[in-house]
């Protein structure tokens, strides 16, 4: 089956060549984002055809006005003439040490629901006690979230997906996701690109839902959860802005007690 095409990165080109598609890909006028942030659409348009320079602060304006991913920021501020204004820390690193602790804060305080630390190609971080605890009901290892990627399992025969009763639903949302998030990321680009595309997946559409509803096959019967995804507010950093924790919050008497239960259990194991 063919792969329906995807937006890619936009092309190594002049900054204000880079800005004009950027704003077009956010469907917004050279007025309208002119007004968000706070300069003359006369400017912009010079901007944008190269006849004026942004100065670092108009371009910062400008690329958080239009939601641009910090990675992809400093390639534009590269393009500008200036250095790259980000950094990527290692999340081992001692200037993180607020980060994981936040991380490990959210992930103790979601149980006994499950929640999952995702990077920005989709492999698992880290996760809760309660989601080696959803594995286990399932009949997966408990560990079987260390060195997981989350796309893969889902998309792939065989993974994670397999346990899933709307697996079909939640592959097109994954997928979806997936393609947006891989435009200015090669790598998860590639990872796709790997994957197979699920049947019938619609084309890309510009919002997804907020929450999804995950339904999973357990030794206790279906759990339903309410999927959702927490990100860190105005991250500086482009390590901390491709983190993302992933919430199974159960939607149901039922799953909350099944959950709560197995839960209970596991800590006098």
């Amino acid at each position: 089956m063919s792969r329906p095409p995807f937006p890619r990165a936009t092309p190594e080109s002049d900054a204000g060549t880079q800005l004009r598609l950027l704003r077009r890909q956010a469907k917004l006028s050279q007025l309208e984002l002119a007004l968000i942030s706070g300069i003359s659409q006369r400017h912009l348009s010079c901007i944008e055809t190269g006849r004026a320079k942004a100065s670092p602060g108009t371009l910062h304006n400008l690329l958080s006005a239009l939601d641009v991913p910090l990675e992809h920021c400093n390639r534009l501020f590269l393009a500008a003439g200036y250095a790259p204004r980000y950094e990527a820390t290692p999340l081992t690193a001692p200037a993180m040490d607020a980060i994981r602790d936040a991380i490990n804060h959210v992930l103790k305080a979601n149980n006994p629901a499950p929640a999952i630390v995702l990077g920005s190609h989709w492999e698992v971080l880290a996760a809760n006690a309660s989601t080696q605890v959803l594995f286990d009901l399932v009949g997966l290892a408990p560990d079987a979230a260390q060195g997981l990627n989350l796309l893969t399992t889902l998309l792939q025969p065989g993974g994670l997906g397999d346990h899933l009763l709307n697996a079909d639903e939640i592959r097109h949302l994954a997928w979806q996701r997936a393609a947006r998030e891989a435009v200015g990321n090669p790598a998860l680009a590639t990872l796709l690109d790997s994957l197979p595309v699920p049947q019938g997946s619609p084309p890309l559409v510009n919002e997804l839902p907020p929450l999804v509803l995950t339904r999973v096959n357990s030794q206790h019967g279906v759990l339903d959860f309410m999927s959702t995804f927490t990100t860190f507010g105005m991250p500086q950093d482009i390590t901390v802005t491709s983190l993302r924790i992933e919430h199974l919050i159960p939607a149901n008497p039922h799953t909350w007690h099944v959950m709560t239960t197995a839960y209970e259990q596991s800590l006098v194991r």
